[in-house]
């Protein structure tokens, strides 16, 4: 699992190199990806002034996951799964 003090995303291997990642649901990311992925969350936590050469880094990784780094930062901001924790029990109801 790949965490970080600055964020809340995790990336959590699923076997061999494949990742999933909480901001990016649906996708399985190879484990360059998921680092890509986890550095681009990171750095966008604590880059509240945008420097030059922060969004380039950000631009560069996410164009590893196929995404511009606007893109990317929206992602980051709007995705809120914790996967820290276990989900909850399937809950069946009765009609």
């Amino acid at each position: 699992m790949m965490t970080s003090d600055a964020t809340a995303h995790i990336a959590r291997c699923v076997g061999g190199d494949l990742w999933v990642v909480s901001w990016l649901p649906g996708r399985t990311l190879s484990g360059a990806q998921a680092l890509a992925a986890m550095t681009i969350a990171s750095t966008t936590a604590r880059d509240g002034d945008g420097a030059d050469a922060e969004w380039d880094r950000i631009e560069s990784l996410s164009r590893e996951l196929g995404l511009t780094g606007r893109e990317a930062v929206y992602l980051v901001d709007i995705e809120n799964h914790e996967l820290r924790r276990p989900a909850p029990p399937h809950v069946r109801h009765r009609e």
